[in-house]
């Protein structure tokens, strides 16, 4: 794993690869981003021929957005390029101007990105060598005497994060986990298919590449050893107290600090700090719906987030229930295993084709990005735009368009049709399917769901039966569905989803004055940017109501890592200046809340009436994020300090 930021000068490898190796290994090269990554090495601007420029609309049929002729050229051009410098007859220039490197962005993202985007792209590319994430200034320079440590409750992927930047930042903190070891949702969820749903290259930490991932969407064990490797590269391991689960939080105003009620093995503890971050996420309580006569099926039945490795499925009539993220994942596995298998889908979900889902990275693609300098960088930023802000369109309404209505808006209205198309395409000469698992309403109403073509292909399994019915009741034998079918089955599967509207439970939090989170949520999760409460001084939220992405295949772990930017921020309003708590104002919690909410109904996920996750028991959008990536990281650069009652 790459720990620190790649400098700009050529690995000796490089020097020591022959013609036939440079081409050979440009055949695998992704050139949008590898061209503007040598015009930064190189300082040639040249080399960003107009004709060159990719097509990065979301309706562009090639993965690259390249034609077949101005993909040789740009081979070409970087072979010539790659080959002069392991020559010496050109060297590595000096740092590019902000002017060239927005003249480099618009060759990556069209027209669509605007100059904005420059200094948040300057921040990704690291260009002065170093972690711009990473505090820059420790406790002991602001505060050298202050009593003050944190406590961070859960260790999956933002809780290592905090716990990284917190020691970076010199200040004590304990890491609380209840499960035994380090990865969240990643250590949880071991079904057979488990994989990440955005790029690799996008979903790591900024500041710990890996050019050598094995594949470009990968698996739940690669992941899992990679925030395993993280926790111990960066020191985080031991702060970490595993098989402790907060059961509580308390706030003490008479010393401004938290108590937190602690169950371990050993019984309970108490354990009191002066802020809490709370990095237990969203998806990390299974959902298991309440069907008459569940607890009656008399053979095995398990949630895939809780998947039983002792049932053999070979040869079983097996149920899964629900057809979401997991359950598309899971259903190639269990098709190939199972003698029958049934699948309940409540409604059909919008999939998009993914040719490259299940591939490996190549040889050729895993050289480069560890060979040339900020070939890595530039791929990373080709993967944030394209997977992100550039969608933003797509799922946005029409001025005048009617809420709840199937079409939002022309952009979203041909996304759609291209989205259909692949699913019937896929479906060959099952007419009967396509009419099934086309889903009616607008894309982005519920999670886009990625594939290469597996969920079809299984669907289209002699032994793969959907059932579209609603589940009536579970019996001893199996499912009788509302038109009074009896499906007999040996296994049920429930692929759910999370309790996801249910955020920090079951903890127990009061604050000021003993008032009750839940009580003050009633149902419906708010929060300052996500991330601070009011009556809840010095307690944080990551992965906090609102901040969840809907339209991006981007990462959350962008938004992590822009929310613990904001809270060291906080930490460090709290230290400078000699405070011993602050909580937001009311008054722009409140205002922040009717902007999001106001956001939300120009979104499709917002006007449509389709059920999803995204709603919590209110009928309320407490989960997404109704903005671009951009604003979020405008808006997390720094704390106001007027937004905050300070004490």
């Amino acid at each position: 794993m790459t720990t620190r930021n790649e400098v700009a000068q050529l690995q000796p490898d490089l020097f020591d690869a022959d013609d036939v190796t440079l081409r050979t290994m440009l055949n695998d090269a992704h050139l949008p981003s590898l061209l503007p990554a040598l015009a930064h090495l190189t300082g040639d601007l040249a080399i960003l021929r107009p004709d060159l420029a990719p097509d990065t609309s979301p309706f562009a049929r090639e993965p690259d957005g390249m034609t077949t002729e101005a993909r040789e050229a740009a081979r070409e051009l970087a072979f010539i390029a790659l080959r002069r410098l392991r020559d010496g007859v050109e060297v590595a220039a000096a740092e590019p101007t902000v002017d060239q490197i927005a003249e480099m962005l618009r060759f990556v993202t069209g027209p669509l990105a605007t100059d904005a985007y420059v200094p948040l792209l300057l921040e990704e590319l690291a260009v002065s060598g170093v972690d711009p994430g990473a505090p820059a200034w420790t406790m002991d320079e602001l505060a050298p005497a202050a009593r003050f440590r944190v406590a961070v409750i859960g260790a999956g992927m933002s809780g290592i994060l905090a716990g990284i930047r917190l020691r970076q930042a010199g200040i004590p903190f304990t890491i609380f986990e209840k499960n035994g070891d380090v990865g969240g949702t990643w250590w949880e969820n071991t079904y057979p298919g488990a994989r990440v749903d955005s790029p690799n290259y996008l979903y790591s930490y900024s500041f710990a590449q890996r050019p050598a991932w094995p594949g470009w969407y990968s698996t739940q064990p690669v992941l899992l050893d990679y925030f395993r490797d993280c926790a111990e590269a960066f020191g985080v391991r031991q702060h970490i107290r595993f098989h402790s689960e907060v059961e509580s939080a308390r706030y003490d105003h008479q010393d401004s600090s938290w108590e937190l009620v602690v169950r371990t093995a050993g019984g309970t503890e108490s354990h009191r700090v002066q802020a809490v971050i709370s990095s237990v996420g969203q998806l990390n309580r299974p959902l298991i719906p309440e069907i008459a006569g569940r607890t009656t099926f008399a053979g095995p039945a398990f949630h895939t987030a809780r998947w039983d490795h002792r049932v053999d499925l070979r040869g079983k009539r097996v149920a899964v229930i629900g057809n979401g993220a997991s359950g598309s994942q899971v259903v190639p596995f269990v098709a190939g295993q199972a003698g029958e298998l049934l699948i309940f889908q409540r409604t059909p979900s919008w999939y998009q084709q993914v040719p490259g889902y299940h591939d490996p990275v190549s040889p050729g693609m895993k050289w480069l990005l560890r060979h040339v300098p900020h070939y890595a960088r530039w791929y990373r930023f080709w993967l944030f735009w394209t997977e992100g802000d550039r969608n933003l369109p797509l799922a946005t309404v029409d001025p005048g368009r009617v809420p709840g209505s199937e079409s939002i808006g022309v952009e979203n209205d041909r996304f759609r049709e291209m989205l259909a198309a692949d699913l019937v395409s896929l479906c060959q000469d099952r007419v009967d399917l396509a009419s099934r698992i086309v889903p009616t309403y607008p894309p982005f109403s519920k999670r886009l769901l990625l594939d290469a073509g597996g969920w079809v292909d299984a669907l289209r399994r002699p032994s793969v039966r959907l059932v579209s019915d609603a589940i009536a009741e579970l019996t001893p034998d199996g499912i009788v569905t509302a038109d009074g079918s009896m499906h007999r089955v040996d296994v049920v599967i429930y692929a759910t989803g999370f309790e996801a509207s249910e955020f920090l439970a079951p903890i127990v939090v009061r604050g000021r004055k003993g008032v009750d989170l839940h009580e003050q949520w009633a149902g419906d999760p708010r929060a300052y940017l996500g991330m601070t409460l009011p009556a809840f001084p010095n307690f944080f939220l990551m992965y906090g109501p609102n901040t969840n992405l809907v339209v991006t295949g981007g990462s959350t772990i962008y938004f992590a890592e822009c929310e613990i930017r904001y809270i060291l921020g906080c930490l460090r309003l709290l230290l400078d200046g000699g405070h011993h708590a602050m909580e937001p104002r009311r008054d722009v919690h409140d205002a922040y809340n009717r902007e999001i909410d106001a956001a939300t109904m120009t979104m499709a996920w917002g006007v449509t009436t389709e059920n999803s996750w995204y709603r919590n028991g209110t009928g309320r959008i407490s989960q997404c994020w109704p903005f671009s990536l951009l604003e979020f990281w405008r808006r997390t650069q720094r704390p106001d300090p007027g937004d905050y009652e300070l004490r």
